[in-house]
């Protein structure tokens, strides 16, 4: 795998040459993830809302919004767009103008940067926050995974607190766990969803 471009040329070469992996460093997978937890937090809402109205629908306000603060800020397909532009301008004030523009455009959300952007923070948070609470929601009927649900909800929200003292706290290991917890309770909560509808 290329490593991680360090200049906004490199990146716009680098999106021309490998889009995938270009696209893939510049997090355009969690718009892709992030769409199908837009579907998955409506339907818990609906499959539990008899259980607890409120909490279910501030855990679904808080998802929602944080899946659209995650769309508004994610900078892959800006950064796709300027590269081609910059591949098709015809003189040096035009090609130094789109470095301007993309050196902006990841000074606002560089997914590779040591700190998360404010949109990428705040989407995390909003929707660790909707993970907790539709674990609460859970705990009663389905307590596994309601602990799992947890328990990623807590490592991602960990993160949230601790990534200021990184380098002296190892904050990413937080995200790597929250990955894992997530996943898994994605598959369950899934399970869940499918007994439901079928009963």
């Amino acid at each position: 795998m290329e490593a991680a471009p360090q200049s906004v040329a490199e990146w716009y070469a680098l999106l021309q040459t490998s889009l995938i992996i270009g696209l893939a460093y510049l997090a355009v997978f969690d718009l892709v993830n992030y769409f199908l937890v837009g579907l998955l937090f409506p339907a818990l809402t609906v499959a539990f809302w008899q259980r607890n109205k409120s909490l279910a629908l501030v855990a679904l306000s808080s998802g929602l919004g944080g899946i659209a603060v995650s769309f508004a800020s994610n900078i892959s397909l800006t950064m796709l767009s300027l590269s081609q532009r910059y591949v098709t301008a015809t003189s040096e004030a035009q090609k130094a103008e789109l470095l301007t523009v993309g050196q902006a455009v990841l000074a606002t959300n560089d997914p590779q940067a040591a700190f998360p952007g404010t949109g990428a923070y705040v989407s995390l948070l909003l929707i660790a926050l909707a993970g907790l609470l539709f674990s609460l929601v859970l705990l009663r009927s389905n307590r596994a995974t309601a602990i799992v649900g947890l328990l990623a909800s807590g490592c991602d929200l960990a993160y949230c607190v601790t990534f200021p003292l990184r380098p002296a706290v190892p904050v990413f290991l937080f995200l790597a766990a929250a990955g894992l917890f997530w996943m898994i309770w994605h598959l369950l909560v899934a399970r869940i969803l499918f007994k439901t509808s079928n009963s």
